[in-house]
């Protein structure tokens, strides 16, 4: 227990609050910002844990809660390539989290010590950063307690977006290897990804300005040193929500998680047919695309657009480079229009898999590709080479000029793409590129394929964990036939499907149904939603019954 000796002394600075319990979940630990003092702080040891058990590899902490409102928060951890906590350690940091007393912490953290067999003589390594959340300053002191009780070698990157950090930890942890990522700083991800994105479009004509709603967080600041990098009319922008001084104003009517649930334009932002427009989120690891038609009818393109468009482009530069056996695959949730299914099995041709809501899923699913591209619908996502696809590059012999361009433009996207983690500002470069490639405008992408129309409903329920899937959560195995009344409901609508699953964090169950029609699809929605909340217990008001 020596290794914890000051464990208790710092502890005492931030107890636990009573009454409340907390859950390590897909993002981290998320609530409001006002309870995750005690939290923080132990997340600290956690990560010098972490690093020890990983030899000494650096681990990253980051204090955000992404679209959230305002007041919430939140924090995760980050492994040694960028990627999210390995998930057998999710137990560990809920039973931490939760330990009642400086003594029961000690003896959280002396169990996960045991179990993972961890050399607590290694100095532990952590980088740590926050989003611009007014709680973010006495949140990071904690952490930072937390991780000088056990003598970790720490170092800030101050306010960044979570996927910068993302990618320091991986350029840290590759530095001097064959796998090295890039220089950990923020000069140096600025250089990667502005280089290889003008390495794609040089020659090609420069774009129209594109209009960015920052969503009044960190990516508002990292947009625009971005676009001084990158210095050129290829990246010309303009930056919409961009006050991240103003209390109330992160994520408020704006950001990309507004846009895609409303399906509508942010808050000041007048939309102008033939401009082009796009949205991150809170802390610029999700982006959506948008335009105004002529009429002014708003279009979104979303995450399903962004993944089609990529593995489109990936699909011919590998044909363009004669690499006959390099694959494309793309990864999907439930949550994807059906049509852009559709889209890529039968008119694209590649593979596409099925994973379970949450990135790490789609994540897990696209390493085992050649090339994997995921993207969840709210617009979270990236592209994954696999180290068989970059062998597979690097022993290409080109015949042709053309074949020798295919494969200095795949060399070129993968620079251009943060494999760690989705990652807003690198996926807007990888959209602009390919655009400017193409020549194609949003109305162009746009019409590769047309969205079924759908609706995302909730019910509040008493008891949220009856709820059991398969079938990556679209299909109900419990509570028992409530599947086949589903069913049933989804059979009598063309064009039509439907699945339940319960949420991550509350009392209640999310229903997304799409149909052929928009008044099929809001009926199916409703019908099924009124069928959860009769027969699984639903809580307070039935869902409205379609008119």
């Amino acid at each position: 227990m020596a290794h914890f000796a000051k464990v208790a002394e710092y502890s005492a600075k931030h107890p636990k609050p009573e009454g409340i319990e907390f859950a390590y979940g897909t993002a981290g630990f998320r609530t409001v910002g006002d309870t995750l003092e005690s939290t923080v702080f132990r997340v600290g040891l956690l990560a010098a844990l972490r690093s020890q058990g990983k030899q000494g590899k650096t681990i990253g902490v980051m204090i955000t809660a992404s679209h959230n409102p305002e007041g919430d928060n939140g924090v995760k951890l980050v492994d040694p390539m960028g990627e999210m906590l390995q998930q057998s350690w999710e137990g560990y940091c809920t039973q931490v989290a939760n330990a009642a007393s400086s003594d029961e912490l000690v003896a959280a953290l002396a169990a996960v010590v045991e179990a993972e067999s961890i050399d607590t003589s290694v100095t532990p390594r952590v980088v740590y950063a926050r989003d611009t959340r007014p709680s973010g300053p006495l949140l990071q002191a904690a952490l930072e307690d937390g991780l000088a009780a056990l003598g970790t070698d720490a170092a800030s990157y101050g306010v960044v977006t979570t996927p910068q950090l993302h990618y320091f930890v991986r350029c840290r942890n590759t530095a001097g290897t064959d796998a090295a990522y890039g220089e950990p700083t923020e000069a140096g991800y600025f250089a990667k990804y502005t280089g290889a994105f003008l390495r794609l479009v040089d020659g090609k004509p420069h774009p129209s300005p594109l209009h960015i709603d920052a969503a009044n967080g960190v990516g508002a600041p990292e947009v625009l040193k971005l676009a001084a990098a990158a210095a050129s009319p290829y990246l010309s922008i303009e930056v919409h929500n961009g006050d991240t001084v103003t209390p109330g104003k992160l994520n408020k009517d704006c950001g990309a998680d507004h846009v895609k649930s409303n399906q509508r334009s942010p808050v000041g932002m007048a939309l102008q047919p033939g401009s082009r427009y796009c949205s991150f989120d809170g802390d610029a690891d999700r982006i959506v695309y948008y335009y105004a038609d002529e009429r002014g009818t708003f279009h979104l393109l979303d995450g399903d657009k962004i993944s089609t468009l990529a593995a489109t482009y990936l699909r011919d530069l590998v044909a363009a480079a004669g690499i006959d056996d390099l694959q494309v695959g793309v990864v999907q949730t439930a949550y994807a229009n059906g049509n852009s299914t559709s889209y890529i099995k039968d008119t694209l041709r590649l593979p596409t898999v099925f994973a379970k809501t949450g990135v790490k899923h789609l994540h897990h699913e696209a390493e085992k590709m050649n090339i994997g591209v995921y993207f969840e619908a709210n617009g979270h996502g990236t592209v994954l080479f696999s180290p068989g696809a970059v062998a597979k590059l690097r022993r290409a012999t080109p015949q042709t000029p053309a074949q020798d361009d295919a494969i200095q433009r795949l060399w070129a996207l993968r620079d251009l793409i943060n494999e760690s983690v989705g990652d807003a500002m690198s996926d807007m470069l990888l959209v602009e590129a390919i655009l400017i490639c193409k020549g194609w405008s949003l109305s162009q992408w746009d019409e590769a394929y047309t969205d079924l129309p759908s609706r995302l409903l909730k019910v509040v329920v008493h008891d949220r964990t009856i709820f059991k899937t398969t079938n990556a959560e679209q299909t109900l195995t419990s509570p028992l036939r409530l599947q086949e009344v589903v069913d049933a409901l989804v059979a009598k609508f063309p064009r039509g499907r439907a699945f339940v699953r319960p949420s991550g964090t509350e009392d209640a169950v999310r229903v997304y149904a799409e149909a052929a029609t928009r008044a099929d699809c809001d009926q199916l929605a409703y019908l099924v939603a009124g069928a959860v909340f009769d027969k699984a217990g639903g809580r307070g008001d039935r869902p409205a019954e379609f008119l």
